[in-house]
Protein backbone atom coordinates (compact mmCIF):
# COMPACT_ATOMS: atom_id res chain seq x y z
CA UNK A 1 0.00 0.00 0.00
CA UNK A 2 0.76 3.70 -0.91
CA UNK A 3 1.02 5.94 2.28
CA UNK A 4 1.07 9.33 1.47
CA UNK A 5 3.55 11.77 1.96
CA UNK A 6 0.87 14.25 3.20
CA UNK A 7 0.09 11.41 6.36
CA UNK A 8 3.95 10.65 6.81
CA UNK A 9 4.71 14.68 7.59
CA UNK A 10 1.45 14.82 9.77
CA UNK A 11 2.86 11.62 11.47
CA UNK A 12 6.10 12.82 11.98
CA UNK A 13 4.89 15.87 13.67
CA UNK A 14 2.64 13.78 15.94
CA UNK A 15 5.63 11.63 16.69
CA UNK A 16 7.69 15.00 17.24
CA UNK A 17 4.89 16.21 19.86
CA UNK A 18 4.84 13.73 21.59
CA UNK A 19 8.17 13.33 22.22
CA UNK A 20 8.57 16.55 24.05
CA UNK A 21 5.71 15.18 26.26
CA UNK A 22 6.95 11.89 28.05
CA UNK A 23 5.43 10.19 30.64
CA UNK A 24 6.28 7.39 33.29
CA UNK A 25 4.73 4.28 33.83
CA UNK A 26 1.13 4.73 35.02
CA UNK A 27 1.01 8.49 34.49
CA UNK A 28 0.27 8.62 30.75
CA UNK A 29 -3.24 10.23 30.95
CA UNK A 30 -1.85 13.14 28.67
CA UNK A 31 -0.22 10.99 26.60
CA UNK A 32 -3.28 8.85 26.06
CA UNK A 33 -5.28 12.00 25.66
CA UNK A 34 -3.02 13.32 22.34
CA UNK A 35 -3.80 10.21 20.59
CA UNK A 36 -7.45 10.16 21.43
CA UNK A 37 -7.39 14.08 19.79
CA UNK A 38 -5.84 12.61 17.04
CA UNK A 39 -7.93 9.63 15.99
CA UNK A 40 -11.30 11.17 17.31
CA UNK A 41 -11.68 12.58 13.83
CA UNK A 42 -11.30 9.07 12.02
CA UNK A 43 -14.53 8.40 13.67
CA UNK A 44 -13.46 4.23 14.70
CA UNK A 45 -16.43 2.16 15.89
CA UNK A 46 -15.31 1.90 19.29
CA UNK A 47 -13.38 3.78 21.67
CA UNK A 48 -12.11 1.99 25.09
CA UNK A 49 -10.36 3.49 28.19
CA UNK A 50 -8.76 0.33 30.15
CA UNK A 51 -5.97 -0.13 32.17
CA UNK A 52 -6.59 3.16 34.22
CA UNK A 53 -4.59 5.43 31.59
CA UNK A 54 -4.55 3.01 28.14
CA UNK A 55 -7.10 3.21 25.80
CA UNK A 56 -8.48 0.93 22.73
CA UNK A 57 -9.78 2.01 19.46
CA UNK A 58 -11.85 -0.34 17.24
CA UNK A 59 -12.31 -0.57 13.28
CA UNK A 60 -14.99 -2.88 12.12
CA UNK A 61 -15.49 -4.67 9.03
CA UNK A 62 -18.76 -5.08 7.79
CA UNK A 63 -18.91 -8.85 7.84
CA UNK A 64 -18.03 -11.38 10.88
CA UNK A 65 -14.16 -12.31 11.27
CA UNK A 66 -10.94 -12.32 12.92
CA UNK A 67 -10.53 -8.99 16.00
CA UNK A 68 -6.57 -8.33 15.37
CA UNK A 69 -4.66 -6.64 17.63
CA UNK A 70 -1.66 -3.64 17.05
CA UNK A 71 -0.38 -2.91 20.53
CA UNK A 72 1.81 0.38 20.90
CA UNK A 73 3.35 1.27 24.62
CA UNK A 74 2.63 4.47 26.51
CA UNK A 75 5.15 5.49 28.73
CA UNK A 76 9.04 6.70 28.86
CA UNK A 77 12.11 6.60 31.10
CA UNK A 78 13.15 8.51 33.78
CA UNK A 79 16.41 9.13 31.94
CA UNK A 80 17.51 13.33 31.40
CA UNK A 81 17.85 13.68 27.62
CA UNK A 82 20.81 15.16 25.89
CA UNK A 83 19.99 15.55 22.44
CA UNK A 84 19.72 19.10 21.44
CA UNK A 85 17.14 18.98 18.70
CA UNK A 86 13.80 21.13 18.90
CA UNK A 87 11.46 18.59 19.46
CA UNK A 88 13.88 17.57 23.23
CA UNK A 89 11.91 16.72 26.15
CA UNK A 90 10.28 19.53 28.37
CA UNK A 91 9.84 17.15 31.14
CA UNK A 92 12.93 17.24 33.48
CA UNK A 93 13.77 13.33 33.77
CA UNK A 94 12.07 11.85 31.29
CA UNK A 95 12.24 10.97 28.50
CA UNK A 96 10.98 8.53 25.15
CA UNK A 97 14.59 6.62 24.98
CA UNK A 98 12.84 3.17 24.14
CA UNK A 99 11.06 4.53 21.04
CA UNK A 100 7.60 4.63 22.69
CA UNK A 101 7.16 7.47 20.65
CA UNK A 102 7.71 6.49 17.05
CA UNK A 103 5.75 3.00 18.14
CA UNK A 104 2.38 4.84 19.07
CA UNK A 105 3.22 7.19 16.22
CA UNK A 106 2.49 4.22 14.07
CA UNK A 107 -0.01 2.40 15.39
CA UNK A 108 -1.88 5.81 15.55
CA UNK A 109 -0.96 6.41 11.73
CA UNK A 110 -3.53 3.22 11.33
CA UNK A 111 -6.42 4.92 12.02
CA UNK A 112 -6.54 7.23 9.21
CA UNK A 113 -5.50 4.10 7.01
CA UNK A 114 -8.57 2.25 8.09
CA UNK A 115 -10.86 5.13 8.38
CA UNK A 116 -10.19 5.51 4.47
CA UNK A 117 -9.83 1.57 4.09
CA UNK A 118 -12.48 -0.34 7.00
CA UNK A 119 -11.77 -3.73 7.00
CA UNK A 120 -13.70 -6.00 5.11
CA UNK A 121 -14.32 -8.50 7.03
CA UNK A 122 -13.31 -8.98 10.90
CA UNK A 123 -12.29 -6.30 13.45
CA UNK A 124 -9.06 -3.99 14.08
CA UNK A 125 -8.04 -2.96 17.54
CA UNK A 126 -5.55 0.04 17.66
CA UNK A 127 -4.00 -0.78 21.60
CA UNK A 128 -2.21 1.76 23.10
CA UNK A 129 -0.79 -0.13 26.41
CA UNK A 130 0.15 1.80 29.53
CA UNK A 131 3.55 0.92 32.23
CA UNK A 132 5.33 -1.48 29.79
CA UNK A 133 8.67 -0.42 30.76
CA UNK A 134 7.90 -1.73 34.39
CA UNK A 135 5.78 -4.68 33.61
CA UNK A 136 2.52 -3.48 35.27
CA UNK A 137 0.51 -3.06 31.91
CA UNK A 138 -0.19 -5.93 29.80
CA UNK A 139 -1.66 -7.61 32.69
CA UNK A 140 -3.64 -4.30 33.73
CA UNK A 141 -5.28 -4.07 30.27
CA UNK A 142 -5.93 -8.11 30.18
CA UNK A 143 -7.67 -8.06 33.48
CA UNK A 144 -9.48 -4.69 32.86
CA UNK A 145 -13.59 -6.10 32.29
CA UNK A 146 -13.69 -4.31 29.02
CA UNK A 147 -10.70 -6.25 27.36
CA UNK A 148 -13.87 -9.11 26.68
CA UNK A 149 -15.31 -6.49 24.32
CA UNK A 150 -12.70 -6.93 22.20
CA UNK A 151 -10.51 -10.07 22.82
CA UNK A 152 -8.41 -10.71 19.96
CA UNK A 153 -7.65 -13.96 17.76
CA UNK A 154 -4.20 -12.52 16.57
CA UNK A 155 -1.74 -10.21 18.28
CA UNK A 156 0.54 -8.02 17.14
CA UNK A 157 3.71 -5.64 17.90
CA UNK A 158 6.80 -4.50 17.20
CA UNK A 159 9.85 -2.94 18.52
CA UNK A 160 12.65 -0.50 16.66
CA UNK A 161 15.84 -2.30 16.88
CA UNK A 162 19.13 -0.05 17.05
CA UNK A 163 22.25 -2.23 15.54
CA UNK A 164 19.99 -3.69 12.81
CA UNK A 165 20.11 -2.16 9.65
CA UNK A 166 17.28 0.61 8.69
CA UNK A 167 13.81 -1.16 7.80
CA UNK A 168 15.02 -5.00 8.17
CA UNK A 169 12.86 -7.10 9.62
CA UNK A 170 13.17 -8.98 12.66
CA UNK A 171 11.96 -11.91 13.43
CA UNK A 172 12.22 -15.70 15.22
CA UNK A 173 10.02 -18.40 16.19
CA UNK A 174 9.30 -19.39 19.63
CA UNK A 175 10.62 -17.15 22.19
CA UNK A 176 11.35 -13.65 20.55
CA UNK A 177 12.05 -11.17 24.06
CA UNK A 178 13.38 -12.75 27.63
CA UNK A 179 11.52 -13.55 30.80
CA UNK A 180 12.80 -11.31 33.24
CA UNK A 181 12.49 -10.16 36.73
CA UNK A 182 13.96 -8.39 40.14
CA UNK A 183 14.45 -9.35 43.54
CA UNK A 184 14.83 -6.91 46.41
CA UNK A 185 16.19 -9.21 49.19
CA UNK A 186 16.33 -7.06 52.32
CA UNK A 187 18.40 -8.17 55.23
CA UNK A 188 18.38 -7.27 59.11
CA UNK A 189 20.96 -8.37 61.38
CA UNK A 190 22.44 -6.16 64.61
CA UNK A 191 24.95 -3.40 64.32
CA UNK A 192 27.99 -3.36 66.95
CA UNK A 193 31.15 -0.93 67.06
CA UNK A 194 33.49 -1.86 64.35
CA UNK A 195 36.27 -2.53 66.60
CA UNK A 196 34.22 -5.12 68.31
CA UNK A 197 32.14 -7.27 64.90
CA UNK A 198 31.76 -10.52 66.99
CA UNK A 199 28.73 -8.86 68.90
CA UNK A 200 26.95 -7.82 65.87
CA UNK A 201 25.59 -9.51 62.67
CA UNK A 202 26.88 -7.85 59.52
CA UNK A 203 24.72 -8.80 56.64
CA UNK A 204 28.00 -7.79 54.62
CA UNK A 205 28.69 -11.97 54.43
CA UNK A 206 25.69 -12.84 53.09
CA UNK A 207 25.35 -10.19 50.29
CA UNK A 208 28.87 -11.92 49.48
CA UNK A 209 27.75 -14.93 49.91
CA UNK A 210 24.88 -14.59 47.75
CA UNK A 211 26.79 -13.10 45.25
CA UNK A 212 29.38 -16.05 44.66
CA UNK A 213 27.10 -19.04 44.84
CA UNK A 214 24.69 -17.29 42.67
CA UNK A 215 27.09 -17.73 39.91
CA UNK A 216 27.51 -21.56 40.26
CA UNK A 217 23.33 -21.69 38.85
CA UNK A 218 23.86 -19.51 35.64
CA UNK A 219 24.26 -20.36 32.35
CA UNK A 220 25.51 -16.89 30.54
CA UNK A 221 25.90 -18.50 27.00
CA UNK A 222 22.70 -16.86 25.15
CA UNK A 223 23.46 -20.11 22.38
CA UNK A 224 22.41 -22.47 25.25
CA UNK A 225 18.08 -23.64 25.71
CA UNK A 226 18.92 -23.23 29.48
CA UNK A 227 20.47 -19.76 29.50
CA UNK A 228 20.20 -17.91 32.71
CA UNK A 229 21.57 -14.61 33.99
CA UNK A 230 21.85 -13.01 37.50
CA UNK A 231 23.05 -9.51 37.45
CA UNK A 232 23.90 -7.22 40.71
CA UNK A 233 21.97 -4.02 40.04
CA UNK A 234 21.81 -2.42 43.41
CA UNK A 235 23.60 -2.59 46.82
CA UNK A 236 23.67 -0.86 50.23
CA UNK A 237 25.41 -2.25 53.27
CA UNK A 238 24.86 -0.04 56.92
CA UNK A 239 25.30 3.83 57.15
CA UNK A 240 27.20 5.70 54.82
CA UNK A 241 30.01 7.30 56.59
CA UNK A 242 29.55 5.69 59.78
CA UNK A 243 33.01 4.13 60.08
CA UNK A 244 32.83 3.00 63.68
CA UNK A 245 29.98 0.85 63.04
CA UNK A 246 29.78 -2.16 61.95
CA UNK A 247 26.90 -2.77 59.58
CA UNK A 248 23.29 -4.09 60.47
CA UNK A 249 21.09 -3.91 57.95
CA UNK A 250 21.85 -4.29 54.03
CA UNK A 251 19.82 -4.17 50.45
CA UNK A 252 20.47 -6.69 47.59
CA UNK A 253 19.14 -5.83 44.13
CA UNK A 254 19.54 -8.81 41.57
CA UNK A 255 17.71 -9.33 38.29
CA UNK A 256 17.07 -12.41 36.32
CA UNK A 257 16.86 -13.30 32.91
CA UNK A 258 16.28 -16.51 31.18
CA UNK A 259 14.51 -17.78 27.73
CA UNK A 260 11.67 -19.74 29.21
CA UNK A 261 8.88 -19.03 31.89
CA UNK A 262 10.02 -23.24 33.44
CA UNK A 263 13.84 -22.05 33.50
CA UNK A 264 12.76 -18.63 35.43
CA UNK A 265 11.02 -20.77 37.45
CA UNK A 266 13.42 -23.03 38.64
CA UNK A 267 16.42 -20.03 38.73
CA UNK A 268 13.94 -18.31 40.71
CA UNK A 269 14.39 -21.58 43.17
CA UNK A 270 17.31 -22.26 43.16
CA UNK A 271 18.42 -18.82 44.10
CA UNK A 272 15.91 -18.46 46.85
CA UNK A 273 17.60 -21.62 48.10
CA UNK A 274 20.53 -20.18 48.13
CA UNK A 275 19.22 -16.25 50.16
CA UNK A 276 17.79 -18.77 52.66
CA UNK A 277 20.87 -21.13 53.19
CA UNK A 278 23.42 -18.04 53.56
CA UNK A 279 21.06 -16.33 55.70
CA UNK A 280 20.45 -19.21 57.83
CA UNK A 281 23.98 -19.71 58.19
CA UNK A 282 25.54 -16.02 59.66
CA UNK A 283 22.03 -15.79 61.19
CA UNK A 284 20.77 -12.48 59.19
CA UNK A 285 16.71 -12.08 58.85
CA UNK A 286 15.56 -11.64 54.80
CA UNK A 287 13.00 -10.69 53.21
CA UNK A 288 12.35 -11.14 49.62
CA UNK A 289 10.33 -8.85 47.35
CA UNK A 290 9.99 -9.67 43.33
CA UNK A 291 9.17 -7.02 41.50
CA UNK A 292 9.20 -5.74 37.30
CA UNK A 293 8.06 -9.66 36.63
CA UNK A 294 8.07 -10.09 32.82
CA UNK A 295 7.44 -13.54 30.91
CA UNK A 296 8.49 -14.36 27.99
CA UNK A 297 7.16 -13.15 25.19
CA UNK A 298 7.09 -16.72 22.81
CA UNK A 299 5.81 -15.72 18.84
CA UNK A 300 3.69 -18.69 16.98
CA UNK A 301 4.84 -20.16 14.13
CA UNK A 302 1.68 -18.73 11.78
CA UNK A 303 1.92 -15.27 13.42
CA UNK A 304 5.62 -15.07 12.23
CA UNK A 305 5.20 -16.57 8.56
CA UNK A 306 2.45 -13.75 8.48
CA UNK A 307 5.03 -11.34 9.69
CA UNK A 308 7.29 -12.50 6.66
CA UNK A 309 4.56 -12.54 4.15
CA UNK A 310 3.63 -8.94 4.62
CA UNK A 311 7.27 -7.86 5.04
CA UNK A 312 7.74 -9.36 1.37
CA UNK A 313 4.76 -7.49 -0.05
CA UNK A 314 6.05 -4.53 1.36
CA UNK A 315 9.82 -5.58 -0.25
CA UNK A 316 11.55 -5.52 3.37
CA UNK A 317 13.95 -6.96 4.17
CA UNK A 318 14.01 -10.37 6.63
CA UNK A 319 16.25 -11.46 9.54
CA UNK A 320 16.00 -14.04 11.51
CA UNK A 321 17.69 -13.81 14.78
CA UNK A 322 19.44 -17.29 16.43
CA UNK A 323 18.62 -16.55 19.95
CA UNK A 324 15.85 -14.26 21.72
CA UNK A 325 16.72 -10.67 23.29
CA UNK A 326 17.82 -10.88 26.68
CA UNK A 327 15.47 -7.72 27.54
CA UNK A 328 12.38 -7.60 29.14
CA UNK A 329 8.73 -6.98 27.35
CA UNK A 330 5.65 -7.42 29.04
CA UNK A 331 3.91 -8.28 25.79
CA UNK A 332 4.62 -11.99 26.91
CA UNK A 333 1.42 -11.67 28.65
CA UNK A 334 -0.54 -11.41 25.23
CA UNK A 335 1.36 -13.63 23.26
CA UNK A 336 0.99 -16.22 25.96
CA UNK A 337 -2.62 -16.06 25.72
CA UNK A 338 -3.24 -15.56 22.18
CA UNK A 339 -1.89 -16.07 18.77
CA UNK A 340 0.51 -13.74 17.86
CA UNK A 341 4.08 -12.45 17.49
CA UNK A 342 6.43 -9.00 18.26
CA UNK A 343 9.05 -8.42 15.52
CA UNK A 344 11.61 -6.04 15.27
CA UNK A 345 12.60 -2.95 12.76
CA UNK A 346 16.00 -2.27 12.46
CA UNK A 347 16.80 1.30 13.09
CA UNK A 348 20.20 1.40 12.34
CA UNK A 349 23.67 0.19 12.90
CA UNK A 350 25.22 3.36 14.03
CA UNK A 351 22.07 4.34 15.80
CA UNK A 352 22.55 4.64 19.60
CA UNK A 353 21.11 1.67 21.81
CA UNK A 354 18.18 1.64 23.80
CA UNK A 355 17.47 3.52 27.16
CA UNK A 356 20.55 5.71 26.20
CA UNK A 357 20.26 9.51 26.98
CA UNK A 358 20.75 9.93 22.99
CA UNK A 359 18.49 7.82 21.77
CA UNK A 360 15.96 9.16 19.23
CA UNK A 361 13.10 7.25 17.02
CA UNK A 362 14.19 7.46 13.34
CA UNK A 363 11.45 9.11 11.61
CA UNK A 364 11.40 6.87 8.74
CA UNK A 365 10.26 3.79 10.21
CA UNK A 366 6.85 5.35 10.70
CA UNK A 367 6.19 4.22 7.10
CA UNK A 368 7.84 1.08 6.95
CA UNK A 369 5.57 0.38 10.58
CA UNK A 370 2.58 1.15 8.78
CA UNK A 371 3.38 -0.90 6.18
CA UNK A 372 4.17 -3.61 8.07
CA UNK A 373 0.61 -3.87 10.00
CA UNK A 374 -1.33 -2.99 7.20
CA UNK A 375 -0.23 -5.77 5.16
CA UNK A 376 -0.33 -7.88 8.36
CA UNK A 377 -4.13 -6.79 8.81
CA UNK A 378 -4.55 -7.35 5.22
CA UNK A 379 -3.03 -11.19 5.35
CA UNK A 380 -5.32 -12.15 8.52
CA UNK A 381 -8.23 -10.92 7.55
CA UNK A 382 -8.05 -11.53 3.86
Amino acid sequence: MEISQSLLKELKALRREIHQYPELSGEEYETRDRLLNYIRPCEPDNIYMLGETGLAIGFNGAEDGPVIHFRAELDALPIDEVNDFSYVSRNPGVSHKCGHDGHMTIVAGLSRLFAENRPQKGRVILLFQPAEEDGRGAISVLNDSKFKKFEPDYVFALHNLPGFDMHDVVHKTGTFTAAAKSLIIKMRGKTSHAAEPEKGINPAYVISGILEKSKSITQTDPCEKDFCLITPVYMKLGERGAYGVSAGCGDLRLTLRSFSNDVMEELSGKLKQIIEEVSKEYNVETEIEETEKFTANVNSEEAVDIIKKAARHADLNTREISYPFKWGEDYGEFTNKYNGAMFGLGSGRNQPALHNPDFDFPDELIETGLKMFYGISKEVLK
